[in-house]
């Protein structure tokens, strides 16, 4: 089975050295195979039509269609503000630009406690738009929501550790599990989400060692962000590993590029070339 880069035989899955090899959209049952083989996963995130179709040239795994473009693409402080209609703008978007891809969409805020019948027209909103599948933060409290979606088909990845939609609980309190309680916790919620059907599970700003032990437990892939290096894969914000959110640097985070500076280095050559008056040029314009 060929997918995303990976070509899966009996030893296992050995990534595919030429670009123009084609590759199928990753399936649950691969994900799930990942862990057994060991190959890690790679899953960024994307809100828009542009850089997805970038990413879609690109050996990445997964997309990730986080509540994260309340803060990225709206500039609200926190992810709180993500409504419905705008995961299901962006993931219609993401899917436009990248029909090649394994694409998740995140669940907004409070939309997994309003009821099963809302919780389905929001699932079906968002699996329309383009979503393979479907995140959901936390597992007090959304349990049976989860179960409900697994049951009506809907693969449901889980969220578990430093939580968004909870900023206003956590408040400062950035990185969770460190006490024996509070790891244990994580653990039992952890082999819950296994035991009620998630297919993998996002661990966020959890201690090396416990998301180790999480990691080793568990039958599903975690996936890890300021977890260590012990997960079944990463996750990142684009826009914060390109570095184009200046001065943005929390621990886990790792610049690819100093985007920042390069795209301010091409918006001010731009602006002297059309002030000097050499662009557009004779080639840059249309004749009769």
């Amino acid at each position: 089975m060929v997918f995303q880069g990976f070509d899966f035989n009996k030893q296992g899955p050995k990534r595919m050295t030429s670009s123009s090899q084609s590759a199928q959209k990753l399936t649950v049952p691969d994900i799930l195979r990942t862990k057994q083989s060991g190959q890690k996963l790679s899953v960024i995130t994307c809100y828009d039509a542009t850089f997805a179709g970038l990413l879609n040239t690109t050996p990445i795994d997964m997309l990730l269609v986080g509540d994260s473009a309340a803060m990225v693409m709206h500039g609200y402080q926190d992810t709180i503000p993500a409504t419905v209609n705008m995961m299901t703008t962006h993931t219609a978007a993401v899917r436009r630009g990248a029909p090649d891809k394994f694409i998740v969409a995140d669940i907004p805020f409070l939309a997994a406690h309003k009821g099963l019948k809302s919780l389905i027209k929001t699932a079906d909103t968002l699996m329309k738009a383009g979503a393979n599948a479907l995140k959901i933060e936390g597992v007090d409290g959304v349990e049976e929501a989860i179960k409900s979606l697994v049951q009506a088909g809907v693969p449901v990845m889980g969220h578990l550790g430093y939580t968004p939609q909870s900023t206003n609980t956590f408040g400062q309190k950035i990185v969770q599990g460190k006490t024996d309680t509070a790891a244990e916790k994580l653990l039992q919620d952890a082999e819950k989400l296994d035991e009620i059907g998630c297919f993998s599970i996002v661990l966020e700003c959890v201690p090396e060692k416990l998301s180790e032990k999480i990691t080793k437990q568990i039958k599903i892939p975690t996936i890890g962000i300021g977890a260590g290096a012990h997960c079944d894969g990463q996750v990142l914000v684009l826009q914060d590993m390109l570095g184009l959110n200046e001065g943005f640097q929390p621990k886990f985070l790792r610049h690819y590029l100093d985007g920042a500076h390069l795209v301010k280095q091409a918006i001010t050559a731009y602006d002297a070339d059309v002030k000097n008056g050499s662009f557009p040029n004779k080639s840059e314009s249309y004749t009769s």
